[in-house]
Parts: C-alpha cells; structure tokens; sequence
C-alpha cells in the first residue's frame, strides 16, 4: 500500500503516518475493519430492516420484488421510523446519562460527600439559582448548588411537566412545539416512550413516531446536555479561551504519556490534578522520564483543553493510532466513541487500556472504578500505574509523527460575550451589516467512510471564505485544530468582511465551543439571537451541518438541532432512504411543522453553497441587504 493509497483515508499527516505504520506492524484499524465489512447489509443501509421481536429479523425489497410488509404487518415507512427513533433514543439517553453524573457530581459536592471537588464558578452558580428561582439570599454555595442539583435530578421525570430550560428558547420557537405536541416533558420520560411506541404493536404511523423522536431530541439538547455543560461549567469552571497544541506529535518521547479518551470531565480533571501532584512527578522522574504529559483524546479532549489549555492527541479515528506510536503510558477511558479493539491494538505495545465506569468495561482492559467520593485518591492510583509502566515501553517501537498544531480554543457562551465587549450587539450589529452573513455550526464525529477530517476541514475553510462565522464542537473542533483554523491568523482565509471582524476582535474565524454535550452552547447563543430580534430560532441566518458523523448521539444531536428550527446538512446518508415517505419527511415536509429540515450532501463544497443559501435566504427574509 502506498502513501498515496493512506492519503485517500485522511487528509491528517500524522494520520497518514500511523496508518502506514499499523500496516508494517500488522495492526488492525477501524479503515481495515471497513473494508472487511463489504459489501454492506444493503436492507440496513436503508433502514429496511426490523429486528424488534421475534418472529423477524424481517426486511422489505426496496424495488419491490419481495416483502412489502414484515410478519406483523410494519411497512417501509414504519420499520424505518422506529429504527432512526431507537437510535434517537440510544443517543439522548447515552448524552442526557453524562448529564445526570454530572448533576450527581456536584449534589455530592454539595453535600460534602466528595471533598476533592469544589464550586469554581460560583457566579454561574448564582445566575442560575436566579434563572431557576432557587433562593439564594444568606445561603452557602453548597445549599444553593444542592437545591440546583436536586431540580436538574426532578427534570429526569414528569413532575415538573416541562423543561426548566424550555424557558430559554423565543415564545415563537415554543409554540412551535406546543403546537405540534412535542414540548419536552421530561428526559427519561421521552425516551422510555420512543422504547415503548417501537415496540411491537405499539405506534405505526411514521409521523407520530418522527414527532416523538424530535420531542425526545429536544430533551436532550435543552435538558441533559444542556445541564451537563451548565454544571460542568459551575464545577470545573467556565471555558475560557486557551491555547494548546494538537495532535499526535503532542506526544513526548521522554515523558510519561497518559491519554485520556471518553467524555465525562469528572475523572479527567482528577488525572490532570493528580499528574501535576510533585511526589507523582518525582516518581515519573525515578522511572527515568522527565515527566508526566497529559493528552486528551475526544471529547474529554475538548473538555481538559478549554479549561486547562491541556493538548488534545486527536478525534476519534485516532485513538488506536495514538497506542500504535508506541509511546503510550496508559490509555485512561469512561465512556462513549470508545472502539473495543482499543485492547487489541495495545497488546502489540505496552499500553495499558484503564476503564473506569461501571457502564463500561472492556475485555482485556485494567479496571479501576472511579468513585466522586475518592476522586483524587483513585485518579492518582490511575497515573501512579502508567508511571510504572514507563519502564516497560520499548524504545525500538516508539514512533510519534512531528505533527502538532497551535489551536486557541474554549468559547462558551460567556467567552464570546467577554470577547465582544459584554453583548451580543457587535455580533448582531455584523450580521445586519453583512459582515458576517450568518453562523454556521460544524459538529459531530469521524466516519472511516468520508476521508478523515476532510468533511470537516474543507466545509470549515469553504464557509468561512464566504463570509460566514463558524462555531464547532466535538471531533469536528480537534480536526479544525490540527488544520490550524482555530487561531487568530486563520482570519487570513476568510472572507473580507469575516476577517476584518476576526482582527479586530483578534478571534479565529472558526470558534471551539466545546465537546459534544456543548451543543447546548450553541442552541443558547441562538436562541439569545433570536431573542433579541423578536423572531423564532428558525428566522435566523443559521445553518448546521455534521460532515463525518456516525453514532446514535449524532442522531439525535441532528433531531434536536432541527427541532429548534436550524437547517442542518448530514455529509454521511442516515439509514432512511429506504422510505420515500420518512425521507420526504425529513428533508421538505418538517419544515412546515418546525421550521426545519435536513439535506445530505457528501461534497463539503457543496454543502457550504446549500448553507449560504439558506442563509441568504433568511438574510432577505429579514430584510437585510
């Protein structure tokens, strides 16, 4: 295979580098694995199969020379609307989940049950108290973030009848939803309703089922994640801008390397204290590294580096590269985009593969549980182990690409309003004027069958020289990083009214907003927009589009950020095609209903012409030049 043959899997170098390098070890990867799989289940690919009971698994022929209806009757239409609800609901469940630790976390905090975290945004803490009416006149912290904590655990249920949050989106966008019966009630509730309508015999009608995936979407957008960023931001303290380095040459040949990969910050920010404890770092030097690096990979990537500046190794389809230089410690993973191969590819090496969530265990993988209550006591038995492990590595197998790349990164909410001078004025002020003629938001994941990092980068660059601001998350953030986009000399690229804004606000034209969960983020700028215009969510110059994404969380990711009225362009086709009808649905008839829809476009270029246009069109429905 040639470097060539590499280049057509990842526009990344480094990338390139460990692939080639996987090859000559004979080591599996994800594009491997892809390759063995074809051809793929064509009924699949379609959503035209049902496995929800047993008398199937049953498939209908799309060009009807089979099955039209499986065993118990379900159509096209039906099979294919449960299938993209039950990944809606596997999604807003495995997001809303991470929000739920995240609340436990700071009730136990609060309750003084886990010493070794403390509140570090107390004044978020107090602009929350006042947004959800807890009283916080002559009130400890602990009370207050008690009280919160206790109100996000009853927004889980029904008894509330609404989100608390809901309260943050324009009285025209919740409408919307109270008129078409999707207003959130309560996270679990919707998704154990998605389970129940696809059950067998349950809900057949695939506009019924679509508006409850929707209503479940949005409970995760505007409650679990949206709770887990707000409360991450009041533990661990609010994003501001950082800068670091990323990518895989961030790695360190006489350091010990430990990487940590997942998504929830409680247990990264414990690792992070504990590597930067002195006595760790002299037992590292006594082992004969110099000292203890810290790398994030994925979305607990996003999270250590806009708090602490710490370097991020890489996006998802380099997490078994990252092990495959050789120079890995330990791999320190929780949950969620973790591959199962991870302790495959480390037993060609000396890596540890740690776990530490009871909700993920791996075959083969050292499992320490993480416990709130012995933070700092079980994050330092972690790094004592890949400390020890330095010894181990072999020096002949060590290879870690030069690649690296400055990033400023960590654009909350409140960054962005700092960064403009304490409003949203300048920003709106620029979209009227035309500076800027609209926003638009790059999320989600790498896909091994779109060139990594290709779909985001290039739609990135495309959007930007067009004039058009761009705010990212999650693994589509990291790949802007490695390509440079998210430093302030980036405005070069963009177009004449961008970057005139850029320098003089000395801001990258392509913001990091955070990890995934951190769409939140995006949907209360939005909103706050919208607010300020009187008009609804969906009148506004706003686009979506999520290039390489693959996984459940993207589905719904995709279901809630229509639902709030933004239109949004997949780069990888979702498993509905299969129905003409829910296909139909998606991409043209939802927008009477809420505002929105879908379009799939693979090509980054054009997708970024489908964005401006629909931002153009909203430009001169609202009557701006």
């Amino acid at each position: 295979m040639t470097q060539n043959k590499f280049a057509q899997k990842s526009i990344d170098p480094a990338t390139q580098t460990m692939l080639s390098r996987a090859e000559q070890e004979g080591i599996e990867t994800a594009w491997n694995r892809l390759e063995s799989q074809d051809p793929q289940c064509g009924f699949g690919l379609l959503g035209l199969c049902c496995r929800n009971c047993n008398m199937g698994p049953c498939r209908i022929d799309p060009f009807g020379n089979g099955p039209e209806r499986g065993v118990c009757g379900a159509t096209a239409d039906t099979i294919v609307s449960r299938n993209l609800l039950r990944a809606i609901a596997a999604g807003a469940a495995a997001h809303s989940d991470h929000g739920r630790d995240i609340v436990e976390a700071l009730l136990h905090a609060a309750k003084g049950d886990a010493p070794d975290y403390e509140i570090k945004d107390k004044e978020k803490l107090l602009s929350l108290a006042r947004e959800l009416n807890v009283p916080s006149e002559e009130r400890s912290e602990k009370e207050i973030a008690a009280d919160i904590a206790y109100k996000a655990l009853d927004e889980f249920g029904t008894r509330k009848g609404n989100l608390d949050f809901v309260g943050r989106v324009p009285a025209q966008r919740k409408n919307r939803w109270s008129e078409a019966g999707i207003l959130p009630r309560g996270i679990d509730r919707e998704i154990v309703e998605i389970m129940h309508r696809t059950h067998i015999g349950v809900d057949t009608d695939y506009v019924n089922l679509i508006l409850q995936g929707l209503r479940a979407a949005l409970s995760d957008g505007w409650g679990g994640s949206m709770w887990a960023t707000e409360l991450s931001d009041v533990l661990f303290g609010t994003p501001t801008p950082q800068r670091g380095e990323s990518n895989l040459g961030v790695l360190k040949e006489d350091e010990v390397n430990i990487v940590v990969h997942g998504h929830e910050p409680t247990l990264s920010e414990m690792i992070v204290q504990a590597a930067r404890d002195p006595q760790m770092i002299e037992l590292a030097r006594s082992k004969g590294a110099k000292g203890i690096n810290i790398c994030g990979m994925c979305c607990t990537g996003n999270e250590l580096l806009m708090r602490h500046g710490v370097p991020v190794a890489g996006n998802f389809l380099q997490q078994e590269l990252a092990i495959v230089t050789g120079a890995v410690e330990a791999m320190v993973v929780d949950v969620q985009c973790i591959m199962p191969s991870l302790t495959d590819v480390a037993g060609c090496y000396h890596t540890k593969i740690i776990s530490t969530s009871p909700k993920a265990k791996f075959p083969g993988a050292q499992h320490v549980a993480f416990d709130e209550e012995k933070a700092l006591e079980i994050a330092g038995e972690i790094v004592r182990s890949a400390v020890e492990n330095y010894p181990h590595r072999n020096e002949a197998k060590v290879l870690i690409p030069s690649e690296k790349m400055e990033f400023v990164a960590g654009f909350s909410v409140e960054a962005i309003v700092s960064a403009l001078g304490g409003s949203l004025d300048p920003l709106l002020d620029a979209i009227k004027g035309g500076s800027i003629k609209g926003i638009a938001a790059i999320v989600g994941c790498n896909n091994p069958k779109i060139k990594h990092d290709y779909g985001h980068v290039a739609l990135a660059e495309e959007l930007i020289s067009r004039d058009i601001l761009v705010v990212e998350t999650g693994c589509a953030a990291i790949a802007s990083a490695k390509a440079g986009l998210l430093l302030p000399e980036a405005a070069a690229k963009a177009g004449s009214g961008l970057r005139a804004v850029c320098e003089a606000l000395q801001i990258p034209p392509v913001l990091h907003m955070g990890s995934c969960v951190d769409i939140s983020r995006i949907l209360v700028v939005a909103a706050a927009i919208a607010k300020a215009l009187d008009v609804d969510i969906s009148d506004l110059p706003l686009a979506g589009a999520a290039p390489e994404w693959m996984s459940e969380k993207a589905v719904s990711i995709g279901a809630y950020v229509i639902g709030s009225g933004v239109f949004t362009v997949l780069g990888t086709v979702p498993p509905v095609l299969g129905s003409s009808n829910v296909a139909a649905l998606l991409t043209e008839g939802a927008n009477d209903v809420i505002g929105a829809t879908f379009a799939v476009e693979e090509d980054p270029i054009k997708a970024a012409e489908l964005m401006e246009n629909h931002i153009n069109d909203k430009r001169a429905q609202l009557g701006l030049s």
